[in-house]
């Protein structure tokens, strides 16, 4: 090689190499992260403290109402069925007349037994009148003890053809009357079975069904208690703290499938004696006033029945309370403003707001709204409003609270209690109660 062409190499191996520098040095710097100099601000969050009212825990039940009183409408007597005399669906009184039934040949049987008691009547008497003449000649010895005797038994069997004659007349006039049909209850009449002209097959094995009635006020609720309610009734009985329904009378309120709010009031009047042990649960029957006719039987219906004794409870806004993983939790503010994760114990609802049982003092102040900004001893800013404010519409005067059902867990969602205290908390997932 020529000292030129050398001369002209090495030119280019020096210009080469100070590239590659320059290439991988500004890789580098491009790589490179600046360090963070922003400071994260506390989140704003608003927060209550709990309400303090006295609760009463309600439990409810699923239930049918049922009339007091269901009657089959049939016929004592046969004959052919002359006039309908009441609208198919229209309230009705007791004693109101429904059917009637042919009454012409039953009124020829009266007339036929009205005969035969004057026929009996005039031959009781003559027979009576023979006998009171025979004995005063009986008593001179006149005539024989045999033929005295022979008049008194005449006398007798008189008087009792008289009795069987009125006996049968009574009857006759009874199948004259049981022609016209009346309804025994007041309540609400259901349709004809049968229409005008058909023989209608009374009294015997079958007699013919003709329409029902069913009274309406006041009206039954039957409902199934399960077995640990109804053991935690009877302790509460013991202990002096609630009446069991079986001593005494249990309030109750209920609800149809288009109310709320529990309107109807009524009380449990009868609980049965035996729990069937194929479901569980026994049977009780709640009693309550229908004076516009509104309920009917057969409706599905709600009840409630106190489930315990009057208690001083906790309130925050149902809204407040998410689930981790099938336990409760709520945010909590420290002195600090430092926010952190609490277990909570939960009760009933009442009016949007959820009783707290255990693990929230009164004096706590709970977050309700941006918590999705919460992390476990993340600092917060956090704004004190009225409990009742964070519910709208809401009124806490009402101490009715209704037993939840219980949580669903959430397998999906990590548990909050073992969030690393730098790292966010989960979405809280509302509980199902």
């Amino acid at each position: 090689m020529s000292p030129r062409c050398l001369s002209f190499f090495k030119s280019f191996l020096c210009l080469a190499g100070l590239l590659s520098g320059l290439f991988f040095s500004g890789c580098s710097r491009s790589d490179a992260k600046p360090e963070s100099t922003e400071v994260e601000s506390a989140p704003e969050v608003t927060v209550i403290t709990p309400i303090v009212r006295e609760v009463t825990d309600w439990d409810e039940f699923t239930g049918r109402l049922v009339s007091p009183e269901t009657v089959e409408i049939r016929a004592r007597v046969s004959g052919y069925l002359q006039t309908v005399h009441f609208t198919e669906g229209a309230e009705i009184q007791a004693g109101d007349l429904l059917f009637t039934i042919d009454p012409r040949p039953y009124e020829a049987v009266v007339q036929q037994m009205e005969a035969r008691v004057a026929s009996s009547r005039s031959r009781a008497e003559l027979t009576a009148q023979e006998l009171e003449n025979v004995a005063k000649l009986h008593g001179n010895g006149a005539i024989s003890a045999e033929d005295y005797d022979r008049r008194g038994k005449a006398a007798a069997e008189a008087a009792a053809v008289l009795k069987g004659a009125e006996a049968e007349l009574r009857q006759a006039k009874l199948n004259l009357e049981f022609t016209g049909i009346r309804s025994p209850v007041a309540g609400r009449v259901s349709d004809a079975r049968v229409t005008m002209g058909n023989l209608i097959t009374g009294g015997g094995t079958e007699p013919t069904l003709l329409t029902t009635v069913v009274s309406l006020d006041p009206i039954y609720c039957h409902i199934e208690a399960d077995e640990r309610s109804v053991l935690r009734y009877r302790q509460l009985h013991r202990e002096g703290k609630r009446v069991s329904a079986q001593f005494g009378r249990v309030e109750a309120e209920m609800e149809l499938a288009i109310e709320s709010g529990f309107p109807h009031k009524g009380y449990i009047d009868f609980v049965d004696n035996v729990l069937d042990p194929t479901t569980g649960t026994i049977r009780a029957r709640a009693v309550f006033p229908n004076p516009d006719k509104l309920m009917a039987p057969g409706f599905f219906a709600r009840v409630r029945v106190p489930g315990s004794s009057n208690y001083e409870g906790l309130l925050v806004p149902d809204r407040a309370i998410a689930d981790d993983q099938g336990t409760s939790f709520v945010w909590v503010v420290q002195p600090d403003n430092t926010a952190h994760y609490r277990k909570v114990t939960t009760g009933p609802l009442l009016n949007g707001f959820r009783v707290i049982r255990t693990g929230l003092e009164a004096e706590e102040k709970v977050i309700v709204d941006g918590v999705m900004a919460v992390r476990n001893g993340r600092t917060v800013a956090p704004s004190l409003i009225p409990a009742e404010q964070s519910v709208a519409g809401t009124e806490v005067e009402n101490t009715i609270a209704t037993e939840p059902a219980a949580p669903s867990a959430s397998p999906a969602s990590p548990s909050v209690a073992e969030a690393d205290t730098n790292g966010t908390a989960p979405s809280p997932t509302r509980a199902s109660r």
